[in-house]
């Protein structure tokens, strides 16, 4: 499981290649590992915490102390596969997990 932190992003494609080369399967927490050839990711989803952080900007212009806002967490989250990669590692994916995946890229 790699986690999200700056070291492990701006090394990306360092740490998938690492995993693939070694046929390991490795989970991320970022979506961009996935896109870049690592297996599979569980993640936030960074649109829609966007878009929440922009109705806070919005509140905050039109005057609301930030004090008085309540802390959210996130509540949407994905799960992205990489089909390709469990190939080159190995893996097969059960049906029933690829069923459950937001996004499967093959």
């Amino acid at each position: 499981m790699v986690f999200r932190e700056a070291l492990f992003t701006t090394q990306r494609n360092r740490i998938v290649n690492l995993a693939v080369e070694n046929k390991l399967p490795a989970m991320y927490a970022l979506r961009d590992f996935v896109e870049a050839g690592g297996l599979m990711s569980y993640s936030v989803n960074e649109a829609g915490n966007y878009r929440r952080a922009a109705t806070y900007v919005d509140k905050i212009l039109k005057g609301t102390k930030p004090a008085d806002l309540p802390v959210e967490q996130p509540t949407k989250f994905e799960f992205v596969i990489n089909l390709k990669t469990a190939k080159q590692i190995g893996l097969t994916i059960p049906p029933n997990v690829l069923a459950r995946a937001d996004r499967v890229i093959r």
